[in-house]
């Protein structure tokens, strides 16, 4: 389909580096010209090293996990002719120990709360089905081990 980056910049500037104490915070340029502060989590490096008003890799993680099944929803939601009103995620990610022994994320669980409207909305089966076909379909997560959960909010039908 085609390739995909991101720049990341970090620079040393003033800082010894070599005494271990820099700061984690670097740049993250995306191609549409979007940039972001990024960082080392403040779970991972303390504070002052790590910035926490930045992105840190964890959060993307997760967050790459839960736009790429939402647009996958979204799509299978408009192909089966039901209107979507809102979507959002409170997703959240999981940092454990692996079965090798290894700091991974291990669990991400997506928390889809999708509101429709309009002449025909569909049934608690139908979006656990768009929930499972979005999964299913997400180029991000059948690129990675980590086991990927989708727990919708339910609104009665």
């Amino acid at each position: 389909m085609g390739q995909y980056g991101a720049e990341v910049l970090w620079e040393r500037g003033e800082q010894v580096f070599t005494d271990k104490r820099y700061s984690r915070r670097h740049v993250l340029r995306f191609d549409g010209g979007v940039e972001l502060a990024g960082s080392s989590s403040p779970q991972v490096v303390r504070v002052p090293l790590s910035d926490a008003t930045a992105v840190d890799p964890e959060e993307m993680f997760v967050a790459a996990l839960a736009s790429c099944h939402m647009l996958w929803f979204l799509g299978i939601a408009a192909e089966r002719g039901f209107r979507v009103d809102r979507y959002r995620d409170a997703a959240a990610g999981v940092m454990a120990r692996d079965a090798q022994g290894r700091m991974a994320m291990t669990a991400v669980t997506l928390r889809p709360d999708v509101v429709f409207s309009g002449e025909r909305l569909p049934t608690s089966a139908e979006i656990d089905a768009m929930h499972h076909e979005a999964h299913a379909e997400c180029f991000i997560a059948n690129s990675v081990k980590t086991e990927v959960r989708c727990t919708p909010v339910r609104h009665a039908d």
